[in-house]
């Protein structure tokens, strides 16, 4: 039940539901207004009025509210989202201040989420806006059932497996990303996505198969576009839940080839060491102890045997490099991943263009962000992914 609802500058209402603060705007009309082409002019000529309509449309749960969260609200409220759920049970410390842009000093020690929602808030007032403060391991799998996507940030891999879990028994697709420091990650999981790749029409006609063991075209249709014929591909990709996904190989593709395994980064092989030690120990981070930094070297090199990489590409430089970021926030970084992420929501919910398939790790050192499809079988017909 909503109770207490006020006028809030004359474009929505704020209301109470089941404990937590909801901000909700005037009604919008089904077809897209003109103020509203007016407002996303610049986007609607990226990805077209129909996306827009789409994106305008949707429901989304953003689980945590520390800075990769704060780059994602943003980008995806300024793009013209229909609603937003911000869930985070934790409170904000002083440590939040220094790579958090919706908090200031005076929110300390208030809830992430319901602090943070306000200022978002102030970036589009035509967005739905919700803060829960619940514990998300305390949601059946029905809560998730209401929300066109759900993006987790910054957890273990136990509650990313649960999460997951929950939103594959409902069918809605899922994200998980964390940042450390210089480093950090994407993961999509979309069960099965269909999009649509528009090209000029060529010679040759396009064939409906199998492109790789996960991706497959499925339709080919044409249309006139300025004089010429223009062929718009559907393509379906299919996912592994992240449970899989963090134990599967990688493609035959880059392990026959000795190039292709030195570009690996090592970042994969620190990742799955570290969620490995969150398994064995209960803990998130290792300390600076001894026992902890003998333990992940360890599993790291376990690890990255496991993939079948060459010794010379874990080096303790890294490692070092790693651990020392693991649990810190660094704004550059976080921005690019909260962009990344956001930018392959859009793609997702408007059907356009390859979405991540299905894993993306960052590492700023070098500036690159390479994506590696995770799975746990392959086929022949399994290429890099571009």
């Amino acid at each position: 039940m909503a109770g207490n609802g006020q006028h809030v500058n004359g474009t929505s209402n704020l209301a109470i539901v089941d404990g937590t603060s909801v901000l909700q705007p005037s009604p919008q009309p089904h077809a897209i207004s003109a103020d509203e082409i007016a407002l996303y002019d610049r986007q609607i000529r990226l990805w077209g009025v129909k996306a827009q309509e789409k994106l305008r449309s949707a429901n989304i749960l953003l689980i945590g509210m520390k800075a990769l969260a704060n780059e994602i609200a943003k980008n995806l409220v300024l793009a013209g989202i229909g609603s937003l759920t911000v869930l985070d049970d934790q409170f904000i410390t002083e440590d939040d201040l220094g790579s958090q842009f919706f908090i200031s000093e005076p929110h300390v020690g208030l809830n992430r989420a319901a602090a943070a929602i306000s200022q978002v808030r102030t970036l589009n007032p035509r967005v739905a806006l919700r803060a829960d403060t619940d514990n998300i391991l305390l949601k059946p799998p029905e809560f998730y059932a209401m929300f066109d996507m759900i993006i987790a940030t910054d957890l273990d891999l136990a509650p990313f497996k649960i999460i997951n879990s929950a939103c594959r028994f409902v069918n809605k697709p899922f994200y998980a990303a964390g940042s450390h420091g210089f480093y950090g990650f994407i993961f999509a999981d979309l069960i099965s996505h269909d999009y649509v790749i528009e090209r000029e029409k060529s010679n040759v006609p396009t064939q409906l198969k199998a492109e790789t063991v996960t991706r497959t075209v499925v339709a080919s249709n044409t249309k006139i576009e300025n004089g010429k014929q223009i062929e718009m591909v559907t393509k379906r990709e299919l996912y592994s839940p992240i449970n899989l996904s963090n134990t599967s190989p990688l493609q035959p593709a880059h392990i026959s080839s000795w190039r292709r395994k030195l570009q690996v980064p090592p970042l994969l092989t620190c990742l799955r060491a570290l969620w490995e030690f969150q398994n064995l120990t209960g803990r998130s981070i290792p300390t600076g102890s001894r026992e902890d930094l003998e333990m992940f070297t360890t599993l790291a090199t376990e690890k990255h045997k496991e993939l079948q990489l060459p010794g010379e590409t874990l080096r303790s430089e890294f490692l070092r490099s790693f651990l020392q970021n693991v649990g810190s926030e660094i704004a550059p970084v976080t921005a690019f991943l909260g962009g990344q992420l956001a930018q392959d929501v859009i793609n997702v919910l408007g059907q356009r263009e390859q979405p991540i398939q299905n894993f993306l790790f960052f590492d700023s050192d070098d500036s690159k962000g390479p994506v590696y499809a995770l799975h746990p079988i392959f086929s022949p017909l399994d290429g890099p992914i571009m």
